[in-house]
């Protein structure tokens, strides 16, 4: 099948969240872990093209030049219409990766305008005059403004992305988005005219991102979260683009044991873990503790518990406790520590066994699945909203991956993980 949206996402559970949503289509989705080194055969690619890269907090030149590499591949691969994701919280660093990605993939693109619309209204993440919120709140009250690598206290996405681009930014408010596509069209042009070519668009439901998406399809370049890529594939089909498949891929089994390794501090994540800790083997891993020893002693842990056991082994800790961390370490160091030490347990796990992941917090996901060595996933079921089971090969064994986003799922999210792979 011809590729019709090439897509790069600047984490790797940004990544698995937005192939999530595109394979609820039917139609066929890849999703590559960091730039392919290959040139591609276009044969060879899906209809969807996912490169899921490292840079949310990576330096603003570091995580361009990656984008733009992982677009040159795209663009070899055949890709004439492209879409950048970013966290539904709209967070990367204190300076913004968010807007300068952007900057570059207009100008390789010739975009002379493009929309930015973070929401996610199945998950709680919804825009209103241009400003975030998650659930009822603002974002800037929500716990995202404790968040330990990128803090948000700022719910405006206007005043966030305007120090970011080059130009004016613009807002197209949910009252004109209420108007429909054509009335959005309209508004989006008239912005144009007044030279504002980067445009935050408000979305409260579903419905708007189904009206946003209709009338910005036909931008070579759109930026935003998953759900409103998520609304793309029907318009592909409705415009004879692309024809759903009658029956969907074949997937493989994943058979050995299984563990979680969280590395994400968020509220939601901390709830999650307290509530698989009380039903398991777990243990807790002290960034402190880490920067004296290492993961040697996780390690001897993970050896003595029996290989078809569930496990825990996490970092997640209260907002005070990860202060402490940073403050003895420095913030780069506390997260580097913690990183490694849970890429270290997981190359431990799957050597004796472990054929099934769970992970928790983006940063970690990245680190974890570039220490097991993967490079490309296929797409499997939602246990959440956003978070599918991932399947990879490992040294021609198949493994099974979840990499979740801190604050997605429920409280029972790793337990319903495991259920939903087994009913797969």
């Amino acid at each position: 099948m011809a590729l019709l949206l090439g897509c790069i996402a600047d984490d790797f559970t940004g990544a698995t969240d937005l192939a999530a949503l595109l394979a609820r289509s039917g139609l066929p989705v890849s999703l590559r872990i960091g730039i392919p080194p290959e040139k591609r055969d276009r044969s060879e690619t899906a209809a969807f093209e996912v490169i899921a890269l490292k840079c949310r907090t990576s330096p603003v030149e570091i995580a361009v030049e990656q984008a733009r590499q992982a677009l040159e591949w795209l663009r070899q691969a055949g890709a004439s219409r492209f879409f950048w994701k970013y966290c539904s919280t709209f967070d990367s660093t204190a300076e913004g990766n968010i807007g300068p990605v952007a900057d570059m993939l207009m100008a390789e693109t010739g975009t002379a305008q493009t929309i930015y619309c973070p929401a996610f209204p199945e998950n709680g993440r919804s825009v209103f005059m241009g400003h975030l919120f998650v659930g009822e709140q603002l974002l800037s009250e929500s716990p995202m403004k404790d968040h330990p690598l990128t803090p948000m206290r700022d719910s405006s996405l206007v005043r966030l992305l305007a120090p970011q681009v080059a130009g004016a930014v613009g807002l197209a408010n949910h009252n004109t988005v209420l108007k429909g596509a054509a009335a959005l069209k309209a508004r989006l042009e008239q912005l144009s005219g007044d030279n504002i070519r980067h445009v935050i668009v408000d979305a409260v439901c579903d419905e708007d991102l189904g009206t946003i998406a209709a009338a910005s399809f036909d931008m070579p370049l759109l930026t935003g979260g998953s759900a409103i890529a998520g609304q793309l594939p029907r318009l592909y089909v409705e415009q004879g683009l692309a024809e759903r498949p009658r029956h969907r891929q074949a997937l493989p089994k994943a058979a050995g044991g299984q563990i979680v390794l969280s590395g994400s501090c968020s509220a939601m994540t901390r709830r999650q873990v307290a509530t698989y800790a009380a039903q398991v083997a777990s243990l807790r891993l002290d960034p402190i503790a880490l920067a004296e020893g290492g993961a040697t002693s996780a390690c001897e842990w993970l050896r003595r518990q029996p290989d078809d056991a569930p496990k825990l082994i996490y970092a997640t800790a209260e907002p005070e406790e990860v202060r402490r961390a940073q403050e003895r370490l420095g913030r780069e160091k506390a997260g580097q520590v913690v990183e490694e030490a849970l890429s270290e347990v997981a190359r431990e796990a799957f050597r004796h066994g472990t054929r099934r992941f769970v992970v928790a917090g983006g940063e970690t996901s990245g680190a974890i699945t570039q220490a097991l060595g993967v490079t490309h996933l296929a797409i499997g079921p939602e246990i959440a909203p956003g978070v599918p089971w991932t399947f990879a090969a490992i040294e021609g064994e198949a493994v099974a991956l979840a990499l979740k986003s801190g604050n997605f799922g429920g409280e029972t999210f790793f337990t319903d993980a495991f259920e939903r792979l087994g009913a797969a």
